[in-house]
């Protein structure tokens, strides 16, 4: 029997998260009281291997029964019952803004501020996140990405370490990411925009990916970069960094950029890591001419 606890931050995707896991085939139950947990597993263990595959969402929502939770795992671990703990988290700004774009309170601070509520949950949850199986950050995840990784990890069965990887491409023209944790600079590769049939495309397009690494100084600093990141990864996850945001910029966002951050994906993504990209600033003219 696989049995899965998700749990986290309000606003961090939980609600998704069962909604897939029912998908897979798990049977889900969403704010069962954490008390209730050996009983309802036992009651799953008698249906003879028809419910092998059990997601439980526990959360602040059960307010004063929600200390149990540490109780009812105790008694699990006696009772022989594997237990994963699926803890979702997102910064506090994200946080702040799905609570605001779907104008709900924060559970445990429905009268005073969103962050004053977030701050406090965080406070809640610390020990139940030490103990957490897999900690997915959903800040830069779109719900299709957090589907994939779900299913990696709960249906397919692969190893995952904590960290999540975004590789943002940005045009400097446009402003730094605010909250990159590392940035690099291209714009001394061979520049796409100034050659005509190229510069209404961008690094998605074969064409300009080609012109941008047939440079021998491109394909270089694509080793290079691509050699220092794999030594960097390990180190933030052993420090338990769960995110890492790399960006690569060039002048406009939409050529360079592009190209290499989509290498980068494709090369962390062929190692196993969990990787996500997006291109910020790749559709900005386009959108003008319009």
């Amino acid at each position: 029997m696989r049995f899965v606890i998700i749990t986290g931050l309000s606003g961090a995707g939980k609600s998704q998260a069962v909604k897939y896991l029912e998908d897979f085939g798990y049977f889900c139950v969403d704010n069962l009281p954490p008390s209730l947990i050996p009983k309802f597993v036992e009651l799953c263990q008698q249906t003879k291997g028809k419910i092998n595959k059990i997601a439980l969402v526990v959360d602040i929502r059960g307010g004063m029964f929600f200390d149990d939770v540490f109780t009812s795992l105790d008694t699990m671990e006696e009772l022989g019952y594997k237990c994963e703990i699926m803890y979702l988290e997102a910064s506090d700004g994200i946080l702040v803004k799905r609570f605001k774009e779907t104008r709900r309170s924060h559970p445990l601070s429905p009268e005073g501020s969103i962050l004053e509520g977030i701050t406090k949950e965080r406070e809640k949850l610390k020990e139940l996140r030490k103990m957490a199986t897999h900690i997915i950050d959903t800040t830069k995840l779109i719900p299709s990405r957090l589907k994939e990784e779900l299913r990696e990890i709960y249906v397919e069965g692969k190893e995952t370490n904590s960290l999540m990887i975004s590789i943002l491409s940005f045009g400097f023209k446009h402003g730094i990411p605010l909250d990159a944790d590392l940035v690099f600079d291209v714009r001394f590769l061979p520049n796409p925009y100034y050659i005509e049939e190229l510069r209404d495309f961008t690094g998605n397009d074969q064409k300009v990916r080609e012109y941008v690494m047939k440079s021998p100084v491109s394909l270089e600093f694509s080793e290079r970069l691509h050699d220092m990141v794999g030594y960097l990864i390990p180190h933030y996850i052993k420090e338990g960094k769960s995110q890492l945001v790399i960006a690569i910029g060039c002048t406009g966002g939409r050529h360079r950029s592009v190209t290499i951050a989509n290498i980068l994906y494709e090369q962390l993504k062929e190692k196993g890591y969990r990787v996500s990209s997006n291109h910020r600033d790749s559709l900005l003219v386009k959108e003008r001419k319009r």
